[in-house]
């Protein structure tokens, strides 16, 4: 499957109570088994008024829907290209050490 951000513009997000968190949780989560598809929610960062979310699924069309089932706002939806990390920088000097012996 394909990875997804998904930015959604949710004014007051960051203002968002422990058990409104767990109520959109299991709206998603509903929506997720009423796709009848392969389809994960990774993880969801709350910053200011907006969501940003990590989804996989096989298409960017199949994210929207799933948007679109539990009532959430969908303001972006990437496919991420790439994944990186301060780890990157020593994984790629060990492979190019490797390659190079």
């Amino acid at each position: 499957m394909k990875r997804f951000m998904i930015e959604r513009v949710f004014p007051g997000a960051s203002e968002l109570t422990t058990e409104q968190l767990a109520e959109i949780s299991r709206t998603s989560n509903a929506a997720v088994d009423s796709l009848g598809v392969p389809y994960t929610w990774v993880t969801s960062f709350v910053a200011g008024d907006k969501i940003y979310c990590l989804h996989e699924a096989d298409d960017a069309e199949t994210v929207r829907e799933h948007a679109r089932r539990g009532g959430f706002p969908c303001t972006l939806v990437a496919e991420v290209a790439a994944e990186f990390g301060a780890h990157t920088a020593t994984e790629h000097e060990r492979q190019r050490a490797g390659a190079t012996t």
